[in-house]
This record gives C-alpha cells, structure tokens and sequence, in this order.
C-alpha cells in the first residue's frame, strides 16, 4: 500500500512540475526592423476593427507588436517606443491569450508569466452583443498604469490623465503596427476595470486604463 501511495505522489508530483513548466516565460526573437509599410500609408490604413479571426498570431509577430508597442529603442538610455510623462514609463503592458496571462518585459524582451488563466473573456464583459466577436481575438493587451511611478503628480486627476495619455501612446503604435501588417486591432475602455484588477492579481497603486484586441481580420 505504501508503495502505492508512494507511486501516486511521485506521479502527481511529474504531473505538476510539467504543467508549471508549460507555463513559463517567452522568450521574443528579436523585432524585425526592416518590415512595414511606410508611415503615411499606414496612417491612411489605421482603423479600428470590431470582427476578429481566432488563428493565433506567429511568435515573430507578437515580438515586433510588442516591441512597436513599448518596447526599448535605445538601449543606451532605456527608453521606449512610446513616450511617457516624465520618462516614468509607468504603463505596464500585460499580454491576455488562451495558455494565460504575461506581462510584457521590455528590457528582456520577453513575456513573463502571471496567471495560468484565460482572461480574455475578462476584458469584454461590457461588449454589446453587436461587437461580440471581439471575444475571438486570440490577443487582448491589458494596459495596466502604476501610480506609485508617479512620483510628481500627486493629484488623482492628473494621475489619470497621464496613464490615459501614456496608454494612448502604446495603443497608437499597435494600431499603426496592425495597419503596418494587416492586422485587425480595437481598443476600448468600457472595462470592468475592478474586477479584471482583481483577477489580474493588481496591486491597489495599479490601474487598469484600456483594453486592446489584436488578431488577424475575420
């Protein structure tokens, strides 16, 4: 009996110790920074999209979204794609798919797991039925501000506006990247932004500013 015992916990123990390695960090390959359109006509091709395909997107590809979005451009400084207030670079962009949810490390350049969950679905509670097939995108970028980064704006009016407008930025650089690649891409605020905070496991000093859907058109 105890041998049976014994074999069953070594199992379970196999068991777990695979299922934690499946959910590990990604290492991006490096962005491709030869690609794309040029920018006029990608500004001319920018739109928001509100029907997406659930093919999921190529590792190569989810490397040169994230590095457009807010990845470091120059490495001598530190400093990102996207601007931000006082160089705070207090916008976290967390990466929601169907194996879990990562948080974007711009200085690796990788995906760091948080949470072995779907949470997509998190993100598009407030959806009206017409715009439903947003839940099909197989990419929901979760832009998530760290007030306590903000060292000078003390008020929680300018705190607001500040995330908002940093937010903003990475969000405009994934719209011109999709325009860029024929990509599919939406963002939208109407977000349960307290209960994705909960489930994303957030901090109180952090704040859920937008939500961003990528994906191929459907």
């Amino acid at each position: 009996m105890r041998k049976i015992f014994l074999t069953i916990a070594v199992m379970f123990c196999f068991i777990s110790t695979s299922l934690a390695a499946e959910f590990a960090a990604i290492k991006l390959p490096p962005p491709d920074m030869k690609g794309g359109k040029p920018l006029m006509q990608c500004l001319k091709d920018r739109k928001t999209d509100r029907s997406f395909s659930t093919k999921k997107l190529p590792v190569e590809v989810l490397s040169n979204l994230l590095w457009a979005a807010a990845g470091i451009n120059r490495p001598d400084s530190g400093k990102r794609t996207a601007p931000s207030a006082k160089n705070w670079q207090d916008v976290a962009v967390y990466v929601a798919m169907a194996d879990g949810l990562y948080l974007y490390n711009a200085k690796t350049h990788s995906l760091d797991p948080v949470l072995k969950a779907d949470l997509r679905g998190e993100t598009t509670h407030f959806l009206q039925p017409s715009r439903s097939s947003i839940e099909a995108a197989p990419l929901q970028l979760i832009y998530v501000a760290d007030y306590s980064k903000m060292t000078i704006a003390t008020s929680a009016e300018n705190k607001l506006l500040y995330s908002g407008a940093d937010s903003a930025f990475i969000a405009q650089n994934v719209y011109l990247y999709c325009a860029s690649e024929g990509l599919a891409t939406g963002i939208r605020a109407m977000l349960d932004k307290t209960g994705l905070a909960k489930d994303m496991k957030l901090r109180d000093q952090q704040k859920v500013v937008f939500a961003q859907a990528v994906g191929y058109p459907e």
